[in-house]
């Protein structure tokens, strides 16, 4: 193992640095969860400068290998939970029980209010009309993982206003006591930074890296039962999406490629 920084490479100090950072997790001197020296330990450890060691640390950080608390220091990152909200038409909690995890649920607020124009236009009510607003901070394993916002119209079940859903799949709820199926969604996936109310909240800085999925889902018939918007640590989170292709659509695009050949050659 090398734990010396060459300072007669070519290759970057700060990349240097990360190699060596790098192998000691992979050998095992490291596990997830544990601690690592200060920036100044650093330092000091392998005679290279403040700025050499934080930006070591910043790409270590974008590649998910630590994660920076504030006041607290810079950890070994859990491995990320891989999520199918992308690709499923399942809640979190669904999701996270069938990958063997144990997810808890803390309810921040649970009101009935007016929907604004955004969250009427996307369940496609009026302005004004009542909407159940729910937001939850979900952890697994005791870490924040998910801060989620969650509307519905009110009238599609009343009853959900008052229902304790700390440790409840929202869905199960809707279909079992209030006969709401959903049976279809569209979802929109993008990163976005977190302020400083959401970092407070999931344990993490000012500005670190979130995965942001808006989603709007339907009932059976096609009415607009639920839209929420939800953030993902970046750092824990990674979202798995299987592709098919189908005979037909391989078919089309040979058959696409043989016009544009024979087009070339006229």
């Amino acid at each position: 193992m090398n734990e010396n920084i060459n300072f007669e490479s070519r290759i970057p100090y700060y990349i240097q640095l990360m190699d060596i950072l790098k192998e000691k997790i992979q050998l095992g001197n490291w596990a997830a969860g544990d601690q690592i020296p200060g920036e100044q330990e650093l330092c000091e450890l392998y005679g290279v400068s403040r700025t050499v060691v934080r930006q070591a640390l910043r790409e270590l950080e974008l590649e998910g290998v630590i994660n920076r608390r504030k006041g607290k220091g810079t950890f070994i990152s859990q491995p990320k939970i891989n999520e199918g909200l992308a690709q499923k038409l399942t809640g979190f909690y669904q999701d996270m029980v069938e990958r063997g995890l144990k997810p808890v649920t803390k309810v921040l607020h649970q009101n009935v209010t007016p929907s604004n124009e955004k969250v009427a236009r996307f369940l496609n009510i009026n302005p004004g009309e009542k909407v159940i607003d729910i937001l939850r901070l979900r952890f697994i394993n005791e870490e924040p993982i998910q801060l989620v916002t969650t509307y519905i119209p009110f009238e599609i079940c009343p009853a959900l206003a008052t229902v304790d859903l700390t440790n409840r799949s929202l869905y199960e709820y809707l279909e079992t006591e209030c006969g709401v199926f959903i049976a279809k969604g569209r979802r929109y996936l993008e990163a976005v930074l977190a302020n400083e109310s959401e970092a407070e909240l999931l344990d993490i800085e000012r500005g670190s890296p979130l995965m942001m999925l808006d989603s709007i889902s339907f009932s059976e018939s096609g009415q607009p039962i639920e839209y929420y918007h939800a953030l993902h640590r970046g750092d824990r989170s990674k979202f798995e999406v299987e592709l098919l292709r189908s005979r037909e659509s391989a078919v089309k695009t040979a058959e696409l490629g043989q016009n544009v050949s024979e087009m070339q050659q006229t």
